[in-house]
Parts: structure tokens; C-alpha cells; sequence
């Protein structure tokens, strides 16, 4: 295929995305904005009037960072495993892997549809976030390219559990009992300079940690880790995921099954 033809394949599956969760806002849009807003009102009103400051900020104004992100972790990763878990279901992913569009485009397809979903529904919580606390963006291009880099690994991390999902219950899996605790465990409500030395170790094994703390430092300008080492974290598992879901394409191991 030429570019032009690979570029009409891309832009395809990614329009397909994109309607596909913006023809039902009211079921993926709203409901996490409606969540969202209901932490700010519990956690950042009510609790954190009584916590006060932590990492010299206002409780409200340093939660918002790791909730925007927390938003965009999930609504990323769950477009992309519904998405591509219903096409396996309808048996319409055999018209797609036996046309001449390349596994990488296939891919990358679905990762820009779920990463869309997720900074779509990020813009929307921050905008909320306005009416609870004032955001100072402290390191624009940081705040930027974390959040996207985010969005983009765990629509790698969705599509992989579509692959090897063989029922719509496998599907909820992987978010029930391991993305939602490690998020909630990331640094999204507390620092971890709280936590003793050995689980400030533990929670510095959580991906997640580096990510809702890549993207406070870029709104706030604090973190409880390094910065770069962040970036070399997440780049890593986007290669490392990344290549492993082409790997599963091309093999179509757990696809055809």
C-alpha cells in the first residue's frame, strides 16, 4: 500500500473510534465527569477542608492533577478493550486482519480512538476542576506530553486484554482488580512521603505512580519522584506493550481463537 492508501486506512479506523464513543456521550462522556465531580465535591470539599495542606497546596488543588489523570487512565483503556473486544465478538476482525492494511496502522487505529476518548474526557474534568479550585499550569509542555503518553499506554494496555478476552466478563477483569487498585494506590489522593520507607518502596513499583506524578509536577510543579526517570518509565512500558500488542497481531494469537 502507498501512503496515501495507508493514510485513508489510519484516519479511517480512528473516525470509526471517535463516532463510535461520541454517537453514545451520554454513556462515555458524562458519567465520568459526573464521577469526577462528585470526588471534588466529597474528597476535595468535605475531606479536605479537614486534611488541610499537603505538599504545600490546598488538599483540592493537589488531588485535581491525579484525578484529571485517573480519568484519562480509564476511559483510554476501556474504550479500546470494548472496542476491540466487540469486533472480535461480531467476527468482524477476520475482514480486517485479511485486508493489505498493516498491522501497525490496525493499531495504532484503535490506540488514537482510545487515547482521544481519554483526553477528551481529561479536557472535560479539568474544565470541571475550574469550578472547585484554581489549576497554575507550571510546565505546560510536561503537562502535555505526560498526559498524552498516558492516554497512549493504556490504550496499548486496553487492547491487549481485548485480545485476550473470550467474554465480556474478561474484559472487566483487569480494570476491577488491577487497574483500579493501583490507581487508587498511585499518589492520586496522598503523597507517599506520608507512607513509611518500606511503602514509599512498595508504591514506587506502581507504574501508575510515576504518571499521576509526572502530570502534578507539570500542574504544580511538586513530585514525590524524579521527573525523568518518570518519562524513561513511561516510554518504556509504551514500547514494551506496544510492541508486544503488534506482536500479537501479527501472530493473531488469541485473535483467531
Amino acid at each position: 500500500m502507498n501512503t496515501r492508501l495507508l493514510w485513508i486506512a489510519f484516519v479511517t479506523i480512528v473516525v470509526k473510534e471517535i463516532r463510535r464513543f461520541t454517537r453514545i456521550w451520554v454513556q462515555t462522556l458524562l458519567p465520568p465527569a459526573i464521577t469526577m465531580t462528585l470526588y471534588f465535591i466529597i474528597f476535595g470539599n468535605l475531606i479536605g477542608s479537614r486534611i488541610g495542606e499537603m505538599g504545600g497546596f490546598d488538599y483540592m488543588e493537589y488531588i485535581v492533577p491525579g484525578l484529571i489523570m485517573m480519568s484519562v487512565i480509564t476511559n483510554s483503556y476501556g474504550n479500546v478493550v470494548s472496542s476491540f473486544f466487540g469486533t472480535k465478538f461480531q467476527r468482524n476482525i477476520e475482514e480486517l486482519l485479511v485486508s493489505p492494511v498493516p498491522d501497525w496502522i490496525i493499531l495504532a487505529g484503535y490506540v488514537i480512538g482510545g487515547a482521544s476518548r481519554g483526553l477528551m474526557v481529561g479536557f472535560i474534568v479539568t474544565l470541571l476542576s475550574l469550578f472547585f479550585t484554581d489549576l497554575q499550569i507550571h510546565h505546560l509542555f510536561i503537562t502535555i506530553t505526560v498526559v498524552i503518553l498516558t492516554a497512549i499506554l493504556f490504550s496499548l494496555g486496553g487492547f491487549i486484554n481485548a485480545v485476550y478476552a473470550r467474554t465480556f466478563d474478561d474484559i472487566a477483569i483487569v480494570p476491577t482488580f488491577i487497574l483500579t487498585p493501583l490507581t487508587y494506590l498511585g499518589g492520586v489522593f496522598y503523597s507517599i512521603q506520608l507512607l513509611p520507607s518500606f511503602w514509599q518502596g512498595v508504591s514506587q513499583l506502581n507504574p501508575i505512580l510515576y504518571m499521576v506524578n509526572s502530570f502534578r509536577y507539570g500542574i504544580l510543579g511538586v513530585s514525590d519522584i524524579d521527573i525523568g526517570f518518570a518519562f524513561a518509565m513511561i516510554i518504556g512500558f509504551i514500547v514494551l506493550l506496544g510492541s508486544y500488542a503488534l506482536h500479537l497481531l501479527k501472530t493473531g494469537k488469541g485473535i483467531r481463537e
